[in-house]
């Protein structure tokens, strides 16, 4: 990014790339801290299971591998919440929206997996206040609208 596009980013922007950040770090670090305490996680599921075919270490392995793969998706959305920050910072407009999503889909997710804790509310919380900012009618003009081309 060159020094006059810095300069040209208004705050609001600026600081909401930060939050994206801050978001995607505390959402990483939620389900790191979920994979090394997973005992806690198997031990709800041997509480609640039904199924007398399932063994413990059925359900660890299982488990284990689900949350494996759960913070592997936590990284990833981390990843892409800092790339598409990065380029709504430039002023790209479709970026922005692609965060939306995102976000929404961070949010429905912790809804259906159905964990609480401020270590899983942070990361939405930031993400939402990051996005409410590049949403102000103030920085409307550093996101424009890009014209289509008929062929």
């Amino acid at each position: 990014m060159s020094e006059e596009t810095e300069q040209a980013t208004p705050t609001e922007v600026k600081l909401s790339f930060w939050l994206w950040v801050a978001a995607a770090v505390f959402t990483a670090a939620a389900f790191v801290s979920l994979f090394v305490l997973r005992q806690h996680f198997i031990d709800e599921q041997v509480k609640n299971n039904t199924d007398p075919k399932a063994t413990v270490d059925k359900i660890a392995n299982g488990a284990t591998y689900f949350l494996l793969a759960m913070l592997i998706g936590a990284v990833v959305m981390g990843c892409l919440f800092v790339l598409f920050a990065y380029k709504a910072r430039e002023g790209t407009r479709s970026a922005r929206t692609v965060l939306t999503g995102l976000l929404i889909a961070d949010v429905l997710f912790l809804i259906l997996f159905k964990r609480t804790g401020a270590a899983f509310l942070f990361g939405p919380l930031f993400g939402l206040i990051a996005l409410l900012l590049m949403y102000l009618p103030k920085v409307q003009p550093y996101f424009p609208k890009v014209g289509r081309q008929l062929p």
